[in-house]
Formats: C-alpha cells, sequence, structure tokens
C-alpha cells in the first residue's frame, strides 16, 4: 500500500515539549513548496500513515480501559482506571501528542493540496483531510472536553476553546468532508459513507437524535452494507459490514493491539498488558456468535480475541460498520421503535429477542448490546459518560468524566487550564 511516503516539516509539535531545535526544516522530508501533483498519491499515503500511528495502539482501546472492561494483575478494574486518569500517565500524554502530532500532518496536507491546480486526486484528498480533522477533534473532544482548535499550524501558545465550539467545529469538518468525498476502491479508504457514519456517532452523541436516526437509517437501508460475520470483520477477510478502517500493513504500522491481550501461551505471543474483567468473560451467551471472536481462554487464562496477530504481525482496526448503525439507529428512535433495529442486530447474532417495558429498560439493553458488540473498538467509557451512568457504572467521581490534561503539556503551555478535579 505505501512505496513511498512524504513528511511534511514534522518538526517541533504545536502543544508538545521540544528542545535542542537549531533547525525548523525537517532535514529528511519534502518542503511544502516543492510538492507537485505527481506527489499528491505520496502525500496522501503519508498522512494516513500519521492518522494511524501517532495516537499509539492504546489510543483505540482507552475507553475499553476506562470502561471497567479491562484490568491488569490486580483483577480490580478500578486500581486500572484510576491510574490512568492521572495528568502524568503515558496513555494520556501519548495519546495528546499523538493526536495532536497527527493534526499537525493532516493541516499541512490541506495546506498544501488547496495551492495545487484542480484535480480528481486533489479533491479526494480535501475531503480525506477534513474527515481526519473531525476523527481527530472528536478523539480529543471525547476525551478532554474543550481544546485548542488549530486550523492552521502555529508556534503560538493556544488557549483551550469551549467544548461547545469543539463540537461545531466537528460537524462544520464533516459537512466539508461530504461536499468532497464520493465512494472508495475499498473500506479501507475514507469514503463519503466513512463521513457519514462519524456525523451519525456525532449527531447521536450530541442528542441530535432525529438526524442521528436519519443517518443511520440511511447507511443501513441503501443496500451497499449488510451485517456479516465477526470473523471476517476482525480477521481482515472480505465482508459487507465494514465502512471504513485501518488496514495497519505489518511493515508501516506500529498499531500491534493485539499483542496487549494475548499471554504468551499464545500461538502468536502477546504481552498480556491488559485482561478482560470476568463481567466480560461471562456477559455473552453460548449462541451469541460474536463470543468465539470476541473472547477466549488461553489455558487459564481470559484474552481478548478481537485482534488475532499478537506479536507475528498487525490487524485491521475497524473505525466505522454497520452495526453501530444498528446501534445508533435504536438508540436514537428511542422505547419503543427503536427496538426494531436492536432485536434485528440481536437477532443477526444468533439471540432471541429483547423486550423491555420502558425507556429505561431499553436504553438499558442498548447500552448492554454496544458493550457486547463493540468490546475492544473504543467505545465504552464515553457510552457511559455522555448517558450519564459512569457514576453508578464505575463508580466514577465527577472530575473523572474527561481526562486530564497531560502535566507535560500544561508546563509547555500556561495557556492550558487543567481539567477540574486534577
Amino acid at each position: 500500500m505505501m512505496k513511498k511516503i512524504i513528511y511534511i516539516f514534522i518538526g517541533c509539535l504545536l502543544l508538545t515539549s521540544c528542545s535542542g531545535m537549531l533547525d525548523i526544516e525537517s532535514h529528511s522530508a519534502v518542503s511544502p513548496g516543492s510538492v507537485t501533483p505527481q506527489d499528491l498519491s505520496a502525500l496522501r499515503m503519508g498522512m494516513y500513515n500519521k492518522v494511524q500511528n501517532s495516537p499509539t495502539r492504546e489510543s483505540y482501546i482507552t475507553f475499553d480501559i476506562l470502561g471497567g472492561d479491562l484490568t491488569q494483575s490486580t483483577g480490580n478494574a478500578k486500581d486500572l482506571i484510576n491510574s490512568v486518569l492521572s495528568s502524568l500517565n503515558s496513555i494520556v500524554s501519548s495519546s495528546w501528542n499523538g493526536y495532536y502530532n497527527a493534526l499537525y500532518q493532516v493541516n499541512n496536507v490541506l495546506s498544501i493540496v488547496e495551492s495545487l491546480p484542480e484535480s480528481e486526486l486533489r479533491n479526494l484528498i480535501i475531503g480525506e483531510a477534513h474527515y481526519f480533522r473531525a476523527y481527530i477533534y472528536h478523539a480529543l473532544v471525547t476525551r478532554w472536553g474543550g481544546v485548542p482548535i488549530q486550523k492552521v499550524n502555529t508556534m503560538e501558545k493556544p488557549f483551550r476553546d469551549s467544548e461547545e465550539a469543539v463540537w461545531s467545529f466537528i460537524e462544520e469538518e464533516l459537512q466539508t468532508a461530504l461536499a468532497f468525498l464520493g465512494t472508495s476502491s475499498s473500506y479501507y479508504y475514507v469514503s463519503r459513507d466513512a463521513a457519514l457514519a462519524l456525523k451519525a456517532r456525532v449527531m447521536l452523541e450530541r442528542g441530535n437524535l432525529t438526524e442521528a436516526a436519519t443517518l443511520a437509517e440511511g447507511l443501513i437501508t441503501d443496500g451497499k452494507y449488510k451485517l456479516d460475520s465477526f470473523d471476517k470483520i476482525f480477521r481482515g477477510k472480505s465482508n459487507t459490514e465494514v465502512i471504513f478502517s485501518f488496514q495497519c500493513l505489518a511493515e508501516e504500522s506500529n498499531i500491534t493491539i493485539s499483542t496487549l491481550f494475548y499471554t504468551y501461551a499464545h500461538p502468536n505471543h502477546g504481552s498480556y498488558v491488559y485482561r478482560p474483567t470476568n463481567e466480560v468473560m461471562n456477559m455473552y451467551d453460548d449462541k451469541d456468535k460474536r463470543k468465539e471472536v470476541s473472547i477466549i481462554n488461553v489455558g487459564s487464562e481470559p484474552c481478548i480475541n478481537k485482534y488475532p496477530s499478537g506479536q507475528t504481525g498487525t490487524d485491521p482496526v475497524v473505525m466505522s460498520r454497520l452495526a453501530e448503525m444498528y446501534l445508533i439507529s435504536a438508540e436514537a428512535q428511542g422505547f419503543p421503535k427503536g427496538l426494531g433495529r436492536l432485536n434485528d442486530l440481536r437477532k443477526e447474532r444468533g439471540l432471541e429477542s429483547v423486550d423491555p417495558k420502558d425507556k429505561d429498560e431499553f436504553l438499558q439493553c442498548v447500552l448492554d448490546e454496544r458493550r457486547k458488540e463493540l468490546l475492544a473498538e473504543g467505545f465504552r467509557y464515553y457510552d457511559l459518560i455522555r448517558t450519564n451512568t459512569a457514576k453508578t457504572t464505575l463508580g466514577l467521581k465527577d472530575y473523572q468524566h474527561v481526562l486530564p490534561i497531560p502535566g507535560k503539556e500544561m508546563i509547555s503551555n500556561p495557556n492550558l487550564e487543567p481539567n477540574p478535579g486534577y
């Protein structure tokens, strides 16, 4: 996939501490003024690579770590949550730096391609870049709340924008992306449908339920996608369910999520940093078609099984797929109308219908189904935050409903105010 990658002036990243910088121009990159239309494909692949890899592998499962579904050697999920929710924790700092590093590259790409002559590829890259900016800021706002909005790269020390301003910016970016994007050659590239899927997620999280349901239903009913087996979705096989996924080819990717989940006794080996809780291991019905691919016992040790490569390679990381759209539609339509979509998904996964008696029972059914369907895909913590159930489910304190701003960043940039309570 990637024969040549152009990194445009990566240098000293906004908001990230740097020292000993004698030159601000990179000696191993093409300068922005030297890029020609012939370089567009390489520029595009460099952007994909940076967005995929910079936030680091644990950014993809942070919400599973914080959502109480994973634990470490203590066996207590709350110990892990409290450990991660520290301004000095490496997951917090590497994710913050990684998302802004990726943003730096995306902003560079936009500034370059917008100055080049119009072409089909140039317009596609513009659409992909705006999608990636929406994706990056969605990751930032759901973790830290209000953060600095950077439409262009700068050496200034910015202040934090409000959470509302960030959400509005995400919506604007998605609208711009939709104007440029069309179909893609495969689900390993951003398409218009990928932008629609992310917008449906954003609308649900923002409480714009009518639009969330409309967007999700559009993807469910347009005929291009169909619910498929977990074996295909999470084993890199051709399938009808994935809308957008990072391919994570071994030679270009450091997103080795699987090694964090398997023990060394697994045939593909692993470092076994995180293990599913007993509750997770017992939450799947034996008839549930998701069970075998989602969890596994290696000897006597419970493991997440969605990412099968272990230490032998890397696995695709799904960004959006049709099952999420079923769950968005169900939740957004509410009780009782959304019950049909919830049970459609359950039937496809080999389960009987549920019959909640009121809206509260219905919401709990949706959250339970999201937990089983989207395990280890980065949803659980924010699902509990946005539905105001994190305190009762996880025992979180009010200030733990957002992550701490990394301590190093606040030292580097005094304009960054900490999140209250940290």
